[in-house]
């Protein structure tokens, strides 16, 4: 009973730890569509802009690893 209830609270610190990251990649989404849809002078550009805003992190890693030589 005792194994069962470790098990679980170790659970629910791994869920706490992920919930601080996906609050850093919503401001971050946030923050590059309102700059990228800002920089746009057509509505299209806008949203591509925004499709920008949702994958700039996957850029940004790829970018990192590629620079560090991983």
């Amino acid at each position: 009973m005792e194994e069962k209830m470790n098990d679980c609270k170790d659970k629910n610190r791994n869920h706490q730890a992920t919930a601080s990251g996906g609050a850093v990649y919503g401001f971050g989404l946030i923050g590059a569509a309102i700059y990228f849809i800002s920089q746009a002078t057509t509505f299209w550009l806008g949203v591509l802009g925004f499709l920008k805003a949702i994958v700039w992190p996957a850029v940004l890693v790829y970018e990192a690893l590629k620079s560090l030589g991983a």
